[in-house]
């Protein structure tokens, strides 16, 4: 139909139309990755010197090429939504719902598609019961008013590795703001799962740079060809001084020292206040997940599915050197003998468990009380999981690692009151947890983030043994068969996320600009 007084058309969205296309194209994110990111891994992949975080991206690649063919999640943390809506204001909805409710109807229905079921992680109550919705709504949700009679949607699923690294300052005018970049990313560690992209806001007020960080994290991968031309405006030459010196930091993939930390970096600004220069770094991780697409009222929204030659041909193997660990008979003598950053294949039994778990377990033994049965921890293994509930024939579904320093708090009584002799998580660990290892002469595995698919198919049989009514949360018993890990603590405290990056910074270096 017309609008009044103008000769522009209005355009009608219909409420199935909306809801079709935010549930399309999660579904499409959970196992697509965005060809761009796919080639720029690629490159890394295929440049990178380091073996063990060229092991990591080959992870990395050959799980987001299986999960793009089995249409399963790229990592079983599938996010909290994030839409930015862009309203022409000649856009009529033809619905009797809101349009935060529409969207939130569109996840809904994305999250529990029974073909390929996606984890539920949005906790309301935050500051308190912190109970699961059950279905990740509600989204975090932006809308602007454009003209024009389209509707441009962003939609991204932001893992809370990822999203719990996001750093802010307020800073001087006259601070560097590269400085305070280089020296922030290492403190961020490597729960971001690097290699991934940096996304920088830069003025306004502190949540408008927290904003223009996010939104920037939504822009293709092309820090090459502005390598190639040039850059022509300040943010520009931000982007390209931040990606040479952060890469030149060695933190490489999943922290393990190497050539690539970043793929790119993305710069946006805004005007700010005389007296301030606010700045927000936000990092997009090795599951990065974003679609962007225009509805026009001719339907919902179609989108492209990646050429299957944009996946490089590689076939991960675990290697001859590495170690072969039965879980089930494994000593404390034995794991003395690991060395850090030697490759493990586990297979037997493990307990799993998260932040709830934990707290609980904690609880409890505060408490004078007994583990529930099936929780028997005495020379066991326990990995830091929250699995993605299994479809079809699947034993579980992706079961990729979760952050471990969020147990750091925990790591100490679990070694002193229930007799673990190790833990397998994501990313490094902390001074606290690296104490305690060591006291306990314990060890610290990780597996690698971002290849939770991968992962999965290690996993041969999967049961609830307590804490159901924790959702993905709960203590499940794996057994698994060819679980590749690294040992990252040893049981004399040698961290791989200390001494890695370390090694590598120093020998990026000495290597001729031209190399890298």
């Amino acid at each position: 139909m017309l609008s009044e007084n103008s000769d522009t058309r209005m355009t009608d969205i219909t409420k199935d139309d909306l809801i079709q296309s935010i549930e399309d194209s999660l579904q499409y994110i959970s196992y697509y990755h965005p060809p761009d990111f796919i080639r720029a891994m690629t490159e890394a992949y295929e440049r990178e010197e380091s073996p063990a975080a060229k092991d990591a991206m080959e992870q990395i690649l050959l799980n987001s090429r299986m999960c793009a063919e089995g249409h399963r999640p790229v990592c079983q943390d599938t996010g909290i939504v994030n839409v930015f809506l862009s309203v022409g204001m000649d856009v009529h909805f033809d619905s009797d719902m809101s349009l935060e409710d529409m969207v939130n109807e569109g996840v809904r229905r994305a999250y529990q598609q029974p073909d390929n079921v996606l984890r539920a992680s949005v906790l309301a109550d935050p500051a308190g019961a912190r109970v699961n919705t059950k279905d990740n709504t509600p989204a975090v949700i932006h809308t602007e008013i454009v003209p024009g009679n389209t509707f441009e949607v962003l939609v991204a699923a932001k893992g809370g590795g990822s999203e719990a690294k996001s750093k802010f300052a307020m800073l001087n005018p006259s601070d560097d703001i590269v400085e305070w970049v280089v020296k922030t990313v290492p403190t961020m560690g490597a729960g971001w799962c690097p290699p991934g992209m940096l996304g920088i806001g830069i003025g306004g007020t502190s949540e408008k740079a927290m904003l223009l960080a996010k939104r920037s994290l939504m822009e293709p991968i092309d820090i090459h060809e502005l390598q190639a031309r040039g850059p022509k405006t300040r943010s520009e030459e931000l982007r390209l001084e931040i990606f040479e010196k952060v890469n030149d930091l060695g933190v490489g993939a999943q922290g393990l020292g190497g050539l690539t930390t970043v793929l790119d970096v993305k710069v946006l600004d805004y005007p700010t206040h005389a007296a301030n220069l606010p700045v927000a770094m936000i990092p997009n991780c090795a599951a990065t997940r974003h679609a962007h697409f225009t509805l026009d009222g001719l339907g919902p929204a179609e989108l492209e599915i990646p050429a299957p030659d944009v996946w490089p041909d590689i076939v991960w193997q675990a290697g001859s050197d590495s170690r072969r660990v039965n879980l089930d008979t494994v000593t404390a003598k034995d794991i003395s003998e690991w060395q850090p950053g030697e490759r493990l294949l586990l297979s037997g039994k493990m307990l799993t468990g998260r932040d709830a778990a934990h707290k609980r377990i904690r609880d409890l033994l505060s408490d004078g009380e007994s583990l529930p049965q099936g929780v028997d921890l005495q020379s066991k293994f326990i990995y830091y999981v929250g699995p993605v509930d299994p479809v079809g024939d699947e034993v579980v579904g992706p079961a990729g690692p979760t952050t471990a320093t969020r147990m750091d708090d925990f790591t100490g009584m679990m070694l002193e009151q229930t007799g673990i002799l190790g833990m397998i998580g994501k990313a490094e660990r902390g001074p606290i947890a690296i104490d305690a290892i060591r006291n306990h002469r314990a060890v610290y595995l990780m597996a690698v983030g971002g290849a939770a698919f991968l992962v999965s198919k290690a996993i041969r049989k999967s049961r609830i043994v307590a804490f159901e009514d924790l959702g993905m949360e709960a203590i499940h018993e794996f057994e698994v068969e060819d679980m590749p890990v690294t040992v990252a603590v040893d049981s004399r405290g040698e961290s791989v996320h200390v001494n890695g990056p370390r090694e590598w910074q120093a020998k990026i270096g000495k290597i001729p600009l031209q190399q890298l």
